[in-house]
């Protein structure tokens, strides 16, 4: 099971993140189209994303509502709902299946991982969130005991989109990328 994390508050964008578009595409079906090519799929929402719900809706995409009070607090009620599972976050705009599969493959279900990329593999215009040498990207697997690092190959996981600027990079490398 993966579920795409998609119910949060969007404080940094003042924008509900999923809905919006990169290449044309909302980051949401960015994210779903890939994640639906490995394994069974939701989407999480919460009372913050009603235009999420709404494209849900519209487009057939299978969904959870989740308390929305946070996003640690969304993943213990996901896991005592659904057992493990692998997260994505709908943020992620080039998140690719073989990211997915990579993470799925490490994957036990007891432990824990954190999709982490290496410093070295990280867009020098990025800023990622960095904790003990490694850029945390929004690719997850959440188990039920111990927790450790994954490390992922995809440098463009390093673009996770919380504001405008980074929405702005993120549309730039669509682009350039084709994607």
């Amino acid at each position: 099971m993966i579920i795409i994390m998609a119910g949060g508050k969007s404080s940094r964008m003042g924008k509900e993140k999923p809905a919006l578009k990169v290449g044309g595409v909302p980051m949401l079906l960015r994210v779903y189209r890939e994640v639906k090519k490995v394994d069974e799929t939701t989407v999480a929402l919460s009372k913050n994303t009603p235009r999420t719900k709404e494209l849900c809706l519209r487009e057939g995409i299978p969904f959870v509502e989740t308390p929305g009070k946070g996003y640690v607090e969304d993943l213990v009620y996901l896991l005592r709902e659904f057992g493990p599972f692998i997260s994505v976050s709908a943020d992620l705009p080039f998140v690719r299946a073989g990211d997915l599969l990579a993470i799925g493959k490490a994957f036990d279900r007891k432990t824990s991982l954190t999709g982490v990329l290496p410093l070295n593999l990280v867009p020098r215009d990025l800023k990622p969130v960095i904790y003990k040498g490694y850029a945390i990207v929004g690719l997850n697997a959440v188990g039920t005991e111990s927790e450790e690092f994954f490390e992922l190959s995809n440098p463009l996981l390093a673009l996770n989109v919380n504001t405008p600027e980074e929405l702005k990079l993120a549309k730039r490398i669509a682009e350039l990328v084709g994607r």
